[in-house]
């Protein structure tokens, strides 16, 4: 489903600076919440594959359902949860955004205090049903968690390689794409996202860029715990930085959090 998968740490090691940013403001969040409510937290991780955000949550004590349509990741996840001694908690479903809202053998739908929705909405036939399914399955005061890949950046990405046409193709199509052999499926603007969470009952609470600067440094030039959390730091002010508010635009993926009441 999404690259944010593929690049998912194992747990026990450094989370890799692609999804380091987004683990920390969830990890940081289910931990307030869970502190709140007095338990661990019911999380759902749709489209959560091999399960780099689901097993650090799980090692934090939380119950974590893994859906996701493809049998392969689900077989690699439970590897990952047994190795990180969090089988108990982990609970992997075969399925995809058009079952998760269906009630379970009791008759009963079941209710989240946090879905993960991270690089899945880019690859689902609408989007639109994708989040009404989701937000059916949030317990009231849950919170969403969404990933979504980012237009601009993707647009200057071409016209820095020289494919100008590809760049006016991002900025103009609705999908974001730059044409059909483009591998991403869609690509969002902010004001689009954050619509279609209102749409569907859910409040924005956060919302801010992710990678701003990681996919454009050279790898060699971090290539010591020093630097890769000085990137980490520089990332963190761009992305909430109230005086230059394009920063987060730049970001190759958004980052949303949104409750609903």
């Amino acid at each position: 489903m999404a690259d944010e998968r593929g690049r998912a740490r194992r747990q026990g090691g450094q989370p890799r600076l692609r999804t380091a940013a987004v683990q920390a403001v969830l990890d940081a969040h289910a931990a307030g919440r869970s502190a709140a409510l007095g338990r661990p937290l019911r999380v759902l991780d749709l489209g959560g594959g091999t399960g780099g955000t689901a097993v650090p949550l799980a090692a934090a004590g939380h119950d974590v359902t893994v859906v996701d349509p493809s049998p392969d990741a689900l077989a690699s996840l439970r590897r990952r949860a047994a190795e990180a001694g969090t089988l108990d908690r982990v609970h992997p479903v075969q399925g995809d955004t058009d079952s998760v809202g269906e009630p379970g053998t009791d008759g009963v739908r079941p209710a989240y205090d946090l879905v993960c929705l991270h690089g899945t909405l880019e690859v689902v036939d609408d989007a639109d049903t994708a989040l009404a399914n989701v937000a059916a399955v949030l317990a009231p005061g849950g919170t969403l968690s969404l990933v979504v890949a980012q237009r601009l950046p993707a647009a200057l990405a071409r016209a820095l390689a020289g494919q100008f046409a590809r760049a006016r193709a991002v900025l103009e199509r609705p999908d974001g794409r730059w044409g059909d052999d483009d591998p991403a499926p869609r690509r969002f603007d902010e004001p689009e996202v954050l619509d279609l969470l209102r749409a569907h009952g859910l409040t924005p609470v956060d919302s801010h860029g992710v990678r701003i600067f990681s996919d454009l440094v050279p790898s060699a030039l971090v290539d010591s715990e020093a630097d890769r959390t000085a990137l980490l730091e520089l990332e963190e002010v761009a992305s909430h930085h109230p005086d230059h508010p394009l920063l987060g635009a730049l970001g190759s993926v958004r980052h949303v959090l949104a409750t609903r009441d």
